[in-house]
């Protein structure tokens, strides 16, 4: 009679029949701003932008590249890896560790992904910034990649897109990051002196050394709704004014409201609006450019 009422732990495990279908792990995504449950099909299908209240979730470069038309992107410098030239190391890890396990997890060199592609039969140059790698900060490899990108524009008379997310510039390089900021904005005065525009895109967050550099000198500089931009952190430009920021001071509709941004387009009408921006500069045919098979392929502008 005891043992009857004796629970035995082992009895109340719950057991998987055969043939019985698991659900997957990734099958609902929270959001991040109304903390809805979205089935990740759902999400996936409206471009990462949450249904319930709007939100744009954060893309990757390569989820970025379903803004051109299908196998038109053709990537450049991808062989270009980072270096420790200061030997940083912090208590946690070395630089160099960290640049190693960064790479590995994402399968890309460094935080830019560049190269030359078509929206609607419009050929263009572009550059995606993935805030997944170190913050999408701004070191040598990024600040290379993205020179070579404007001065590739230049040579082939054709528009410059960059899609920037970032933290600001990368700690571990020094004043080597620093000096990507100068870099980047003599190389855009090439790209001007062909006459062909510069399309800066801000998606959420854009800080730092980044957004006091280039993407802020653009001939049209196009936001996200609800992403985060500016140099410094509120509190941090609180206490250097001594005064207290109007809320929400850094957030994209702030900065359309006061004339930072031009143009405050969502997700969903963002290819549509590109379309109609490189159209007005005159954007070239594709008629031109390889068609890829499969993936993405080195191949050096002649």
């Amino acid at each position: 009679m005891k043992e009857f009422f004796r629970r035995n732990k082992k009895s109340f495990a719950p057991t998987q029949r055969e043939g019985e279908s698991q659900v997957p792990d990734n099958l609902w995504a929270k959001c991040p701003s109304c903390r809805e449950l979205i089935y990740q099909k759902q999400l996936t299908d409206n471009l990462k932008v949450c249904p319930k209240c709007s939100h744009h979730l954060r893309l990757v470069p390569r989820e970025w590249l379903g803004l051109l038309d299908e196998d038109t992107f053709v990537e450049h410098d991808a062989n270009l890896w980072p270096e420790d030239p200061l030997g940083f190391v912090s208590p946690k890890e070395s630089y160099a560790d960290k640049l190693r396990i960064t790479q590995e997890k994402l399968s890309q060199t460094d935080a830019v992904v560049s190269g030359v592609g078509a929206i609607d039969g419009k050929r263009l140059a572009l550059a995606i910034c993935d805030f997944s790698f170190i913050g999408g900060s701004m070191g040598s490899v990024y600040g290379e990649k993205m020179t070579r990108a404007a001065e590739r524009a230049a040579e082939l008379e054709i528009p410059l897109l960059t899609i920037n997310c970032s933290g600001g510039a990368r700690m571990q390089e020094g004043v080597i990051s620093l000096m990507q900021m100068a870099k980047i904005s003599m190389a855009l005065t090439r790209l001007a002196a062909v006459q062909q525009p510069h399309v800066s895109l801000l998606v959420d967050p854009c800080f730092g050394g980044v957004l006091a550099s280039y993407p802020s000198v653009a001939d049209v500089i196009i936001a996200e709704p609800g992403a985060n931009i500016g140099f410094a952190g509120s509190r941090v430009v609180s206490q250097t004014i001594g005064g207290k920021m109007p809320a929400k001071h850094q957030t994209a509709e702030y900065m359309f409201e006061h004339g930072f941004v031009d143009m405050l387009t969502p997700r969903g009408e963002l290819r549509a609006t590109l379309s109609r921006l490189l159209t007005l500069y005159g954007g070239q045919s594709d008629a031109g450019l390889p068609r890829l098979d499969t993936g993405l392929i080195e191949q050096e502008v002649k």
